[in-house]
């Protein structure tokens, strides 16, 4: 009863709301509103943010809200900041499906000529959706992970719907007519987020098919393919998608490929069970039709002289290029997930839609530039393998657009002064370029923020490119910092800030030895203190990655310290930092000294008298992180020696057992490809030497054929490395595998016809 009481007072609430009428002007007015309180998040002025959105109960306000709570959630990882976002979140998103329908049906409400009456809250409720969707997969249910993509794949629909409306509008502009545009997009909506497709879900998915009503109407995709396409437009209109292997026609009938509890699987059969529930209609699994659209129009055009306008577009171009863009980086280990989703990614367009989004000086323009900068200071900036960039195309969006970002952080600094989120993309800039004293002097002043989240982000990275640095008494500061700002992983701040003080005992010579016993007391007072903050936490139902990598970590070696009856600290391996820097790409971000630096800390492990007994797994980090060293040195020879010595003929089954490492072998296939894809001469021409010692040295004439071997070869590296067997921090190196062979994709379309 509680059930069905709940239906009956959603749609009270959707009928009491259609007969409150709002004319355009005052939704302009509410717009304008929220949306100047909630862009005051960009600029760290959360009590101004608060305090305007505190004025208004509109739609757009209620996003406003959803926003700024999923930006705490999203930058801080911790639960209760979570519960805060889903609640308010939900709140936006049911308030944008009341005000939709109220659109629809009142004559007083916005009309835009590119976009159908009750666009605007149309793309409320698929914003919501998806930053609700992140935060269910960021949160410790995998129930509530699958509804995230559930939603996903919702707000997907939607948004395809509008950017079907740029198209049709930017088509019949063409021919001078706009009338047409409009009339090619009646309906598309309301197939795909009217309260009868797709009733507000996020508090609830009942597992109950009864409940749901199937669409009267074509999907927007189908409705505007047979409205609009023309013989002369089709080849240009056809959006092509990133190729995958898997099928997105196909219903999942199986299981995820992770770990459930036994007691949550019921649960979430009928998860699986309500996703297969949605029409065929509703699963775009063929490629989208969208053209560039309106894509070409700066915030300066005509086209957007209505800020309801400005606002669909940019959001629309924010969240869309964001679902692009995530879809198409899940890493191999979470492959299945893409049976859930029902759609592919594609990162070429969603980078190029989030560049336009960028544009615009309002919280879409922002948070797109934040997820630019996350992209490729983050993402791209940890993979090795990346596309190279085109300098003769000011808009190619592979690669690292070197200065296209500085013109876009100078924007950004520009526009919002005060915020620290900027200060950190600077550093992270600085980082890309192998400057990390840069970095670090960016870094320096106090990351005192309004939001704490901000400010922990802020540690954060200085604790990082502390390590990087070899700056050990400022790293292990900096990540113990960390613990008051953040609970996301506490486990690790404590490890790395061992780690740090391991290497004062080991490498310090300027200490005396009653300082070096006291920085090995630390030492191992923080590792064994690190498994104690594991806790319970877990993202998509498993445990955090690096949490067991830390508890299998310390377990290992106490169990040494029974076996060779000596020290703790004597008894912990291959240097656990260089392998930390090694696991968050610290290699390339250092100079020189900095590598040589790193090669003397491995070279202390060989001269102990424990070396001799060791286990082959420990040889084998060794092995890896001197090779990942020189490739970065570009002293490609002797990395493939090392690699091809032992670590590239070793099996997964070698590293079974007990508390012993296992992603060397997996990782040497990988790296052996980065040294192949480096040593192009096309590589070369476009990079250089790392540290050249003559700059005006020429560069080697492009030889396609001798780098089509090796990319090959390098291909051969990756698919070896991305079909290995489950293995710890998996996805971690899954993300290089899956950015690397989008790559190697890339450079054998560009260059197929010049090699026939």
């Amino acid at each position: 009863m509680h059930r069905v009481g709940r239906w009956f007072d959603r749609g009270r609430a959707s009928v009491n709301a259609s007969t409150h009428s709002l004319d355009s002007l005052e939704e302009s007015q509410h717009l304008e509103t929220a949306m100047r309180a909630v862009d005051l998040v960009m600029d760290d002025d959360i009590k101004g943010a608060e305090k305007g959105l505190a004025e208004g109960n509109s739609s757009f306000h209620k996003l406003a809200k959803g926003t700024l709570a999923f930006m705490k959630a999203a930058l801080g990882f911790e639960q209760e900041f979570m519960k805060e976002a889903s609640e308010t979140l939900y709140e936006a998103e049911s308030s944008a499906s009341a005000s939709h329908s109220r659109a629809q049906h009142d004559s007083r409400a916005f009309q835009s000529t590119i976009y159908e009456r009750g666009s605007e809250f149309a793309l409320c409720q698929a914003e919501a959706q998806i930053m609700s969707a992140v935060v269910g997969v960021l949160n410790e249910s995998l129930t509530e992970s699958l509804r995230g993509f559930y939603k996903l794949r919702k707000a997907y629909i939607t948004l395809d719907s509008l950017v079907q409306m740029e198209v049709n509008f930017n088509r019949a502009r063409s021919r001078g007519s706009l009338s047409t545009s409009r009339d090619q997009s009646t309906e598309s909506l309301r197939s795909s987020i009217s309260e009868k497709s797709a009733p507000p879900s996020s508090e609830r998915l009942e597992p109950h098919s009864q409940h749901q009503v199937q669409p009267s109407h074509p999907s927007a995709l189908r409705n505007a393919e047979a409205l609009g396409a023309t013989p002369d437009s089709a080849s240009d209109d056809e959006f092509h998608e990133a190729d995958e292997t898997n099928t997105a026609t196909e219903k999942y009938n199986g299981r995820l490929e992770v770990e459930v509890e036994s007691d949550h699987a019921a649960e979430l059969d009928l998860e699986i069970e309500r996703m297969n529930e949605l029409p065929p209609e509703a699963m775009l699994n063929r490629s989208t039709t969208a053209t560039l659209g309106l894509l070409t129009e700066g915030p300066e055009s005509e086209v957007f002289s209505n800020s309801l306008d400005v606002f669909i577009h940019s959001g629309t171009n924010l969240m869309s290029g964001l679902l692009a863009l995530l879809i198409s980086i899940i890493p191999p280990a979470f492959s299945k997930l893409l049976y859930i989703v029902g759609f592919r990614g594609d990162r070429e367009r969603g980078i190029r839609m989030l560049w336009q989004a960028s544009k615009f000086s309002n919280i879409n323009g922002g948070m797109a530039s934040l997820i630019l900068f996350g992209w490729y200071n983050g993402l791209v900036g940890f993979c090795d393998i990346i596309a190279d960039v085109d300098p003769s195309n000011p808009d190619d969006v592979e690669g690292y657009p070197t200065k296209r970002l500085e013109t876009l952080l100078v924007e950004m600094r520009k526009r919002y002064p005060n915020s620290n989120l900027w200060v950190v993309e600077e550093a992270r800039t600085a980082a890309s370029k192998r400057n990390l004293d840069q970095a670090l002097s960016i870094l320096a002043a106090p990351g005192k923020s309004q939001l704490k989240q901000i400010e922990a982000l802020h540690m954060f990275e200085k604790s990082l490119s502390a390590m990087h640095a070899h700056r050990y008494k400022l790293c292990a500061d900096s990540i113990l910092a960390c613990v008051d700002l953040n609970a996301w992983s506490r486990a690790l701040y404590y490890y790395i800030a061992g780690a740090a003080h391991l290497c004062f005992y080991r490498h310090d010579k300027t200490l005396t030895s009653k300082d070096r016993e006291n920085h090995a007391k630390l030492a191992e007072e923080l590792f064994k203190t690190a498994p104690t903050k594991v806790g319970k936490k877990k993202m998509m139902g498993r445990q955090l990655p690096f949490d067991i990598f830390v508890v299998r970590k310390i377990s290992k070696w106490e169990e040494r310290v029974s076996r060779w009856n000596c020290s703790f600290v004597d008894a912990i391996g291959v240097s656990p930092l260089d392998e930390m820097i090694f696991l968050w790409n610290g290699f390339k971000k250092m100079d020189e000294p900095q590598l040589q630096k790193s090669l003397d800390n491995l070279a202390w492990s060989e001269s102990t008298t424990y070396w001799d007994k060791e286990d082959i797994d420990e040889y084998a980090i060794l092995d890896i992180l001197r090779a990942v060293i020189f490739r970065n040195l570009r002293r490609h020879e002797e990395s493939i020696d090392l690699l091809k010595r032992k670590l590239l003929s070793q099996g997964a089954h070698e590293f079974r057992g007990l508390n012993k490492d296992d992603w060397m072998a997996p990782s040497a296939h990988h790296e052996m490809a980065v040294n192949l894809w480096m040593q192009r001469t096309g590589y070369t021409q476009q990079h250089g030497a790392a540290f050249p010692t003559n700059p005006s040295e020429q560069m080697p004439p492009l030889d396609l054929t001798h780098d089509a071997k090796l990319v090959q070869e390098a291909k051969h590296h990756l698919e070896k490395a991305k079909g290995w067997d489950k293995y710890e921090l998996d996805a971690r190196l899954g993300l290089k595998i899956t950015a690397a062979l989008g790559a190697v994709k890339k450079w054998e379309q560009k260059h197929a016809n010049a090699l026939r």
